[in-house]
């Protein structure tokens, strides 16, 4: 497989940009290749945040800085397919509502929203945009870019983190990837954060700690909830991992302002 597949796949997994050359592939090759396209996601999830930080940055030399922060999120959402977001939604409905672990899968799979689901999707981005007005509010514009960068990579770094430590739950392409994801992979995914989150810690290196360090001690929560609920871990599983790794990095940043 050319070495350009996998992050190529990595894009088209978790965006919705039209990715050439990709057309020739089997099946095979395409579950081989995404589990090596994990390795790439949180440089992905960089320029995801590249692109939200330059339309809430440019939107607040324009606009009052709340209606930026709802341009740039409207904006990723239609990048991504409100790919994380419906993830959060999902699980929240899933382990809100369900008992018996058959239940939750069930409901996880359901395309409909519940009370559960629909809470939890309105407070995660909520709180998600008020602490990104918080720090265009109190940081400068290039600062505030990066720490928007930084959450977006460290998200996606958080969810392959889980892939590693906790076995996939049910069965599909899911559990293909995610039985796939080892030591190596995350080791690789450590390396492709590096530029998303070195900037931002280089400025503030206690804050990426801090972040860091949250991120670690909900991994563990996280693993303990996972295994005993469902026995495992599933995409929408993941997919609420990364966005509450957005929220650990703004959290950690803002913290004290």
């Amino acid at each position: 497989m050319a070495w350009w597949v996998p992050p190529l796949l990595a894009v088209q997994f978790l965006t919705r940009v039209p990715v050439p050359g990709l057309r020739g592939l089997g099946a095979a090759e395409v579950r081989t290749g995404l589990v090596r396209a994990v390795g790439w996601f949180p440089l992905v999830g960089a320029l995801v945040g590249a692109v939200t930080a330059a339309v809430a940055v440019g939107g607040a030399s324009v606009w009052p800085v709340p209606v930026a922060v709802v341009l740039a999120l409207v904006v990723e959402a239609r990048l991504t397919g409100a790919f994380h977001e419906d993830a959060v939604a999902d699980f929240c409905d899933a382990f809100g509502g369900g008992q018996e672990p058959g239940d939750v899968l069930r409901i996880m799979k359901d395309s409909r929203i519940g009370s559960y689901g629909a809470l939890g999707l309105m407070l995660a981005v909520g709180a998600r945009a008020g602490l990104m007005i918080a720090v265009l509010e109190g940081f400068a514009p290039l600062v505030a870019g990066l720490v928007v960068v930084a959450s977006a990579s460290f998200g996606r770094l958080l969810a392959v983190g889980m892939m590693a430590i906790v076995p996939p739950a049910g069965a599909g392409l899911g559990k293909d990837i995610g039985a796939g994801v080892g030591a190596g992979l995350l080791g690789m995914a450590v390396v492709t954060a590096v530029p998303g989150v070195m900037p931002l810690a280089l400025l503030a290196p206690l804050a990426v700690a801090g972040a860091i360090a949250a991120g670690l001690v909900f991994a563990l929560w996280f693993r303990g909830l996972l295994l005993r609920r469902i026995g495992g871990s599933t995409g929408d599983c993941l997919g609420f991992a990364a966005y509450a790794g957005q929220l650990m990095m703004l959290l950690a940043v803002t913290a004290g302002r």
